[in-house]
């Protein structure tokens, strides 16, 4: 397989498994499946993580997300889910 083949079924698989992330969070059940307010829910986390508050959201959200990893036994594997996908 070429090297572009490859990067791009990385980048395929990368791009599905944020998709998951969103599902998995409820998000689309919670907005109808609209992306707009999806969307704008990212920009706003975006806007935290760019403010002065910054290291404060951070904390709180891989806390929140840490925790609900844990707490969900099809994706807790023992594993540092905060991790990309190419480092594990």
């Amino acid at each position: 397989m070429r090297a572009w083949q490859v990067d791009r079924r990385r980048r395929t698989r990368h791009l599905i498994e944020l998709g998951g992330l969103i599902v998995k969070a409820g998000l689309v059940e919670l907005t109808g499946d609209d992306r707009a307010t999806i969307f704008g829910a990212l920009l706003w986390m975006a806007d935290k993580l760019k403010s002065d508050q910054a290291d404060q959201a951070r904390v709180l959200l891989a806390a929140k997300g840490k925790q609900a990893f844990e707490a969900d036994p099809a994706t807790h594997k023992g594993r540092d889910q905060t991790a990309p996908a190419a480092r594990r």
